[in-house]
């Protein structure tokens, strides 16, 4: 018992040795339990919308005003024409354009029905697949007001007619698969090259290059150089499996796609030999590895929509590489998204790139 005693005391200070684990081991319970329910929430809500009101009646003013009270929908902009609604869907501004017709109030007074249009981003089926039953519900509801004023015995006044766009079938395998590819690259190219460095650390033959004259960046460069080619190699593996197993190919630029991820998979690198380089051994590095991932899948976007995130978690999103590479891939796969429309997640995703890398170098000590 008295040499367990002793064993004990010795894996409890090796344990807490790093200032790291201890954090860890406070910060995930803490996120698990409170943070977690908050942020991946299979609720839809805060759906930026567009209204076109061709009508500019009393009825029409009315469903405009319900919708827009509504928890689930955000009034973006009132458009005088589709195009210029379309606009704002395609860039990513609003979810969803309602269009009330011409003769909207004359057809419900005359032939006791009339009709809605909703255009829906479907990019997220499920999300554009609930967002459409929240505004078929909302205006059944606002039917249902209409019949009881005027005495109607139809139920269903006021019918609503959704088209579907970049994803018609709603499928979730179109909007995953990108994902996807970036949770792969995450995991084999970012962490990969942090646990090899920590397991020469392990060996001690680290202590052999500290003695030599190469330089920090070049050992930095050493670490990383064949981690991107494999993640490359990755990439558009990924993409040829996508296309002989689920028949999902990407609808817009291929090179433009290769583009956003030699910028990730540089920067989940970078993040990767940073953490080696904080880390004396393989456990220490697999745990707060898997903090990180866990951190990074929660605010990407890929479990949850970003819209309907607290607006604290938002913010936090930013923070997030995985959320940059996770919706320019599915705009570049679903909507066909050039590199100018991109801009937004480029610049961020570089920015975060040259900040890890700084890091990584930084951090790196050589000893002797």
């Amino acid at each position: 018992m008295k040499a367990l005693k002793y064993l004990l005391i010795k894996e409890y200070k090796q344990m807490f040795r790093n200032y790291l684990l201890p954090v860890v081991f406070v910060l995930l319970p803490v996120g698990m339990m409170n943070v977690v329910p908050r942020i991946a929430t299979q609720e839809v809500k805060n759906l930026n919308m567009a209204v076109i009101d061709c009508d500019h009646s009393a009825l029409s003013g009315r469903l405009t005003q319900k919708l827009s009270s509504s928890e689930f929908f955000n009034l973006y902009a009132m458009c005088d024409n589709y195009t210029e609604a379309y606009n704002l869907l395609q860039g990513g501004d609003v979810d969803f354009i309602v269009t009330i017709e011409n003769e909207f109030e004359n057809n419900f007074y005359r032939t006791g029905s009339t009709e809605v249009l909703a255009t829906v981003n479907a990019v997220n089926g499920m999300k554009g697949g609930l967002g459409n039953s929240y505004l078929t519900q909302i205006v059944m509801q606002y039917a249902g007001e209409l019949s009881a004023d005027a005495g109607l015995t139809n139920k269903r006044p006021v019918k609503i007619e959704p088209r579907y766009l970049f994803n018609q079938e709603l499928d979730y395998k179109p909007y995953m698969i990108p994902a996807l590819i970036a949770m792969t690259l995450i995991l084999l190219v970012g962490f990969l090259p942090a646990l090899n460095v920590v397991s020469e650390k392990e060996r001690g033959t680290i202590e052999q290059i500290n003695v030599t004259p190469v330089g920090r960046i070049e050992f930095i460069l050493s670490k990383m150089i064949p981690y991107w080619t494999i993640g490359i190699f990755i990439v558009a593996f990924s993409i040829l499996l996508a296309w002989k197993i689920h028949n999902v190919v990407p609808i817009g630029s291929i090179p433009l796609m290769f583009l956003f991820n030699i910028v990730y998979i540089f920067t989940i690198s970078s993040l990767g030999l940073t953490i080696s380089n904080y880390s004396d051994n393989m456990r220490q590095a697999a745990i707060v590895m898997f903090f990180f991932i866990v951190i990074f899948i929660l605010t990407s976007g890929l479990i949850s929509p970003i819209s309907s995130m607290p607006d604290w978690a938002k913010e936090v999103t930013r923070l997030n590489p995985l959320r940059y590479i996770i919706t320019a891939m599915r705009e570049i796969y679903l909507k066909g998204s050039t590199f100018s429309q991109l801009i937004s997640q480029f610049g961020p995703l570089c920015l975060y790139g040259i900040l890890a890398s700084i890091w990584a170098i930084a951090s790196y000590q050589k000893n002797g």
